[in-house]
C-alpha cells in the first residue's frame, strides 16, 4: 500500500464532530521515504482550540459521573476495535512516519494495550476511610478527575503516546485536547475515530492537529477551565510548557529528551548484550527517547562488540517501510538528515573512526546509513546530543565507578541499560544510576503495566502501570466529626 487508507480523517475533532478549521486551513502530511503528499489535514487556529477546549469542559461533569465500569468497557472497546483494525493503523503509521511495517505492527499492539490496561485500572481507584489518631474524628480520603487536559503527544510513535495519554485521562473520568505532531497526525486522527465509532461520548476526546501549536494551544494554558497538561516532546519545549503551566498552577506531566547510556561490562553476554544494543539503538530508526544513545564497553571486550555489532548493522536493509523486508526505514524529515550527518561529522573531526554507514543516502525520502563509530572522545556531541537517528557511537570504560560516572553525566535521566552476569552488580546499578528506568540485560523493556518516566531534565511524572491513572487523579480528604458524640 503506497496510498492513505480513505477511512483516515483530515479534519478537527471538536465535541463529536469532524470539520474544517476556522478559515479552512490546511497543511500537508509527507511521506518521509518519499517526500510525496499523503494529505491535506486541516490546521487548526487558535479559534478552534478553544472550540475543543470549550468542548472538553461541557463534557467534564457528565463524564466524571459516568461509572468506572462504563468508562472501562468503552476503553475496552477501543482496544478491542484497533486490534481488529491492526494493518490499518500499521499502514498508517508507516505511511506517514516511516518505520518498517513489522515495527508499526508492535506499535498498535503496544498502542492498543494502554486502552486495555487502563480499562482494568478504572474501576481501581481507590480511597480510605479511618480513624483520627486520637480517636475522635473520621477521615475520609477520595479520589476525582483532575479535570480538562490537554495532552500534546510526539511524531515518533504516534498510536502509542496519543493511547499512553487518552486512555489513563478518561478511565480517570478526564476529557481530553489532544494536539498531535504535525508531521504524524493521521494515526491519531484515525484513532480519534475508532473511538468515536465505539461510542465515547462526544467532547470527551477532541483532537486538533496544528502547525502552530504555540499559538493554538497558548490560550488553552491561561483559561482556568484547563486542569491539567501531559507533554512528551523536547526538554526545550517542556521547560517553555512549564512556564506556562506554572501561571494557574497545572497538573503537569512532561516526558522528555534522554540521552541513554548503553553498559556493557566485561561479564557480559557478548552475542546477548550486541542483540541488545541493536534493539535498544535501531528500533524506530533510533528516533525514540529511549534509544540507547550513548554506548559504554568495558575495553577488555570493546573490539569484538563493536566488531559484531558494525557486522549486524551493516547489513540492515534499509528502504521504505511500507516494503515487507525492510528493517530499517527514513528518518522524519530533512533537518533530521542535515543534524545526524553534523553528529557524526563533528564525530570523525574529533577522532571517531567509522566502521561502516556515515552517510546520507542517495535518492528519494530522508535515508540515512545506519552507522557505527568507535574511539569516540566522550566529549563529542554524538555522546553529549540525543541523536534521534540511526548513528551508534561506542566508547570504552575500565572500572564499575567509571561506568557509573559516564553514565551520570548528562542533565538527562531517562532510560539506562546495563548488561552484566553479575546480579549484584545489576542490583548497585539499579540504586547509584540516576534514571527513571533501568533496563537489564534487555533492549526493550517498555510495558503498558510499568511506570514510564525519568528523572533529572527528563521530565516530571509517569505513564503507565499503576501510577498512570494518578496522573490524573485529585486527592480529596473529608474530615468527618465524632459519630459517637
Amino acid at each position: 500500500m503506497t496510498q492513505l487508507p480513505q477511512s483516515v480523517p483530515t479534519g478537527l475533532y471538536i465535541g463529536g464532530q469532524w470539520r474544517d478549521a476556522t478559515g479552512g486551513a490546511t497543511f500537508a502530511v509527507e511521506n518521509p521515504a518519499t517526500g510525496e503528499v499523503l494529505a491535506q489535514v486541516a490546521d487548526a487556529s487558535p479559534a478552534d482550540g478553544m472550540a475543543a477546549l470549550d468542548a472538553a469542559a461541557a463534557a467534564q461533569e457528565e463524564w466524571a459521573r459516568t461509572a468506572p465500569r462504563v468508562r472501562g468497557e468503552l476503553l475496552r472497546a477501543g482496544f478491542e476495535a484497533v486490534t481488529a483494525r491492526a494493518e490499518e493503523f500499521a499502514a498508517v503509521m508507516t505511511l506517514e512516519m516511516g518505520k518498517p511495517l513489522a515495527e508499526s505492527r508492535g506499535e498498535v499492539a503496544y498502542g492498543a494495550e494502554f486502552l486495555r490496561w487502563f480499562s482494568e485500572e478504572a474501576v481501581r481507584i481507590y480511597g480510605r476511610y479511618s480513624a483520627a489518631p486520637d480517636g475522635v474524628n473520621r477521615l475520609l480520603v477520595s479520589k476525582r478527575p483532575v479535570g480538562p487536559s490537554l495532552l500534546i503527544t510526539p511524531w515518533n510513535f504516534p498510536l502509542a503516546m496519543a493511547t499512553r495519554k487518552v486512555a489513563p485521562a478518561m478511565a480517570a473520568g478526564c476529557t481530553v485536547v489532544v494536539k498531535p505532531a504535525a508531521l504524524t497526525p493521521l494515526t491519531t486522527l484515525l484513532f480519534a475515530k475508532v473511538m468515536e465509532e465505539v461510542g465515547v461520548p462526544a467532547g470527551v476526546i477532541n483532537v486538533i492537529p496544528t502547525t502552530h501549536s504555540g499559538a493554538t494551544t497558548g490560550p488553552l494554558f491561561n483559561d482556568p477551565r484547563l486542569r491539567k497538561v501531559s507533554f512528551t516532546g523536547s526538554t526545550e519545549v517542556g521547560r517553555v510548557l512549564l512556564k506556562q503551566a506554572a501561571e494557574g498552577v497545572l497538573r503537569t506531566s512532561m516526558e522528555l529528551g534522554g540521552n541513554a547510556p548503553f553498559l556493557v561490562f566485561g561479564d557480559a553476554d557478548l552475542d546477548a548484550a550486541v542483540d541488545g544494543a541493536y534493539n535498544a539503538k535501531l528500533r524506530n530508526g533510533g528516533q525514540a527517547c529511549t534509544a540507547a544513545n550513548r554506548i559504554y564497553v568495558h575495553s577488555s571486550i570493546a573490539e569484538p562488540f563493536a566488531e559484531k555489532l558494525a557486522a549486524r548493522v551493516g547489513n540492515v536493509k534499509v528502504g521504505p517501510g511500507i516494503e515487507a523486508d525492510t528493517q530499517l526505514g527514513p528518518v522524519i524529515d530533512e533537518d533530521a538528515l542535515t543534524r545526524i550527518g553534523g553528529l557524526v561529522n563533528d564525530a570523525l573531526a574529533s577522532g571517531g573512526r567509522l566502521l561502516t554507514g556515515g552517510k546520507r543516502m542517495d535518492g528519494k525520502g530522508y535515508f540515512f546509513e545506519p552507522t557505527v563509530l568507535v574511539n569516540v572522545p566522550r566529549d563529542a556531541r554524538v555522546l553529549t546530543e540525543e541523536i534521534f537517528g540511526p548513528v551508534v557511537p561506542i566508547a570504552t570504560f575500565d572500572s564499575e565507578d567509571e561506568a557509573i560516572a559516564l553514565a551520570n553525566g548528562s542533565e538527562y535521566g531517562l532510560i539506562s541499560y546495563v548488561y552484566t552476569k553479575d546480579l549484584k552488580r545489576a542490583l548497585r546499578m539499579s540504586e547509584r544510576i540516576e534514571t527513571g528506568m533501568l533496563a537489564v540485560n534487555s533492549g526493550v523493556i517498555s510495558n503498558p503495566a510499568a511506570p514510564f518516566g525519568g528523572v533529572k531534565q527528563s521530565g516530571l511524572g509517569r505513564e503507565g502501570g499503576e501510577e498512570g491513572i494518578e496522573e490524573y487523579l485529585e486527592t480529596v480528604y473529608v474530615g468527618i466529626g465524632n459519630p459517637y458524640a
